[in-house]
Formats: C-alpha cells, structure tokens, sequence
C-alpha cells in the first residue's frame, strides 16, 4: 500500500503536465520514502504472533526471511521511483538513497523494537504513527545546524547527508539488537513457564 502510494505520489506530476524545469523531483521522491517507510512498519506485523512463539524457528530467522523477501521489492520499487522523474529533474541519486534507506530501515527499527518490547501482534499503526511524527519533526522541528531535510543546492546538503548515514547506522544497528527473543522468553521457554 505504502510503495503503490509512493508511485503515486511521484507520478503525480505527470498528470497535472509540469514541465521537467519546475518538477519538484526531491520534494516527490521524499514523500515518496515516507509513504513506504509507513508501508514498511507493518512489514512485522502477525495476527498469530501469540501462536507462532512457539515454534522451532526463532524469531530472527522469521524476521530474516520477512525482509529478505522485501528487499528486492524495495529495490524494483525504487528505481521505478526514480525512473518516473524526469531526469533533468532528478536529485543526486546516491544522497537520496541513502535518504530513503535510513527512512526504510528506521521503520524496520520501529517495528522490530515494539515486536521486541511489546506483546502486541500488529504494532504497525503505533510505528507508523511515530516514523510519520518523526518525519514532520524532522523537516520543521530540527534546528538549523542540525536539519535532515534540506534542499539540493543548499551549502548544508553534504553534512545532512552525513547525519543521515549516521541515522542509518543507528537504525540497522537498532534493528538487528531488536530481532533476537526477549531474555525472559528464552527463560520461559527453558523453563516451560510463561
């Protein structure tokens, strides 16, 4: 849901008829990463989370094969992204992947944290709720030293561009800490309490 809005967002203009020189290609391709990050929230979301606790796969081997299978997805996702801005219109490619990766990843983060910390099945309302927050605080709340959302031609592009690979060192680094069971899961399993 969260890619298909992303796609729509981004080929919006080729609806409305702007031309290449005012397509604002940046501003789509952001919102473009947050529509999927929202959609990826959900990506760790089990109805029968209470259920499949029990069986013999761990849950980092659950989670594991979940966004294996949701990396290339991503990946044909993104450069359909892309390919739908016109390429004179197209931000440097790199310093806005990195951008949509961490904001990938931090809603992976999000998701495998509440998996982690909480027993709820579908958390992905809550996280999405807050990597959207995040993400308004992130383009209006942050201040000027330390903005994430800043415009290409601006002197500040590379160093936020640095704070964003630090996001998603943060994020990845979170996200793996997150996928093992909770301690006291393992000691109930050993133990056949709960």
């Amino acid at each position: 849901m969260g890619a298909g809005l992303g796609l729509l967002l981004v080929g919006a203009p080729w609806f409305l008829s702007v031309s290449p020189e005012t397509w604002p290609g940046l501003e789509m391709l952001r919102a473009a990463a947050l529509a999927f990050g929202l959609g990826l929230a959900f990506l760790l979301d089990d109805p029968a989370r209470n259920t499949t606790s029990v069986v013999p796969t761990r849950r980092p081997v659950r989670v594991g094969l979940r966004v294996a299978l949701a990396v290339p997805l991503a990946a044909f996702w993104w450069t359909a992204a892309l390919l739908l801005v016109p390429r004179d219109a197209r931000p440097p490619l790199g310093a806005v992947t990195l951008e949509v990766a961490a904001v990938a990843v931090l809603a992976l983060a999000g998701a495998s944290l509440a998996v982690r910390c909480t027993d709820a099945a579908e958390p992905g309302v809550a996280v999405s709720g807050a990597l959207l927050g995040g993400g308004l605080t992130a383009a209006f709340l942050l201040p000027r030293g330390w903005a994430l959302i800043v415009p290409a031609a601006d002197p500040r592009w590379t160093a936020a561009h640095e704070r964003w690979a630090a996001v998603l060192l943060v994020a990845a680094l979170t996200a793996g800490a997150a996928w093992p069971e909770p301690l006291r899961r393992r000691a109930a399993r050993v133990t056949g309490r709960r």
